[in-house]
């Protein structure tokens, strides 16, 4: 009896894994499916995209949609300016100024924002000083409120900082992302306060004991805020298109969206940018997964 319920149980468990194998399996598929029709539609005749039946793996690998988006515009690589003297770079295909742009935004938001983030949950977590419960409730109050609420101070700022129409009028409202704060104050709760009394006693000031003891125990924390930061940034399409107007200040997916026109949508060339725009952020995620997946499920189990 014994052994015909083990023999049971055996196989509830052989057919649950071989259902839980196959439903990862259809939903892997299904998510990873846009991408493979963007990288293989890049790569495929103008003929076959508008094709009525789909055309799954493309006949005839061709170049001509990244050719058709790299000789339509032309910018110059970088501009640095100091004071009276602008040094220019080599003049290349917009999309890759373009390119190096969003590139720039998204890495400069994602350090600035892992950064203030970090040290500000730090402070909330581990301080105790007037007002901290009333900055904690303002920092909440605000991850609910839309950005298109403060859009129009919001432009009204940075064009009175001469920032308008600068990558900087992207990165720094991102900085201020109340989510990042809220994440990493709730890493930095779990941190025993010992550990801080005990670097208060040796002697430690408050960045050694930030940059030698906190950080580095809330550094999932900031995996996933770095990663969270960085496609949030990348996705930030309405407030790309308000703050940026310069050819050579768009980013990658403004960029692209004003090769369209208005009667016609040219497929093949959205593809190709779409695939080029898509190789950096996979890169990123690929970097930061260990401390992506340690942030989601650090918490989730206590023992």
């Amino acid at each position: 009896m014994k052994q015909q319920r083990l023999t049971t149980n055996t196989r509830k468990a052989g057919a649950y894994q071989i259902f839980s194998f196959v439903l990862v399996a259809v939903i892997a598929i299904l998510f990873a499916f846009p991408l493979y029709w963007i990288l293989t539609g890049a790569f495929k005749t103008g003929q076959e995209i508008n094709s009525t039946t789909p055309v799954w793996v493309p006949s005839q690998w061709v170049s001509d949609n990244f050719d058709r988006l790299m000789s339509k515009r032309s910018a110059p690589l970088f501009e640095i300016s100091l004071g009276k003297f602008l040094i220019t770079g080599p003049v290349v295909p917009a999309a890759i100024r373009w390119l190096v742009n969003t590139v720039f935004m998204s890495v400069s938001s994602m350090l600035l924002t892992c950064l203030t983030a970090a040290m500000a949950g730090y402070v909330l977590a581990k301080k105790r000083f007037w007002g901290r419960g009333l900055i904690f409730s303002l920092i909440v109050c605000a991850m609910a409120l839309p950005k298109q609420v403060i859009l129009i101070p919001l432009v009204r700022e940075m064009n009175a900082l001469n920032l308008y129409d600068s990558i900087w009028a992207v990165i720094f409202p991102i900085v201020g992302w109340p989510f990042g704060v809220f994440l990493l104050k709730q890493f930095a709760e779990g941190i025993p306060t010992e550990m801080v009394e005990a670097c208060r006693i040796d002697g430690a000031s408050e960045w050694r004991t930030f940059t030698d003891v906190m950080f580095p125990m809330i550094k999932p924390g900031v995996g996933a805020c770095a990663i969270f930061t960085f496609i949030n940034s990348w996705n930030d399409y309405f407030m790309q298109l308000i703050m940026l107007v310069s050819n050579k200040n768009l980013t990658i997916s403004l960029g692209i969206a004003t090769m369209q026109s208005e009667n016609s949508t040219d497929f093949g060339l959205l593809m190709a940018g779409s695939a080029l725009a898509s190789v950096p952020i996979i890169i990123v995620f690929l970097i930061f997964q260990k401390y992506f997946t340690k942030g989601i499920t650090m918490g989730a189990v206590k023992g």
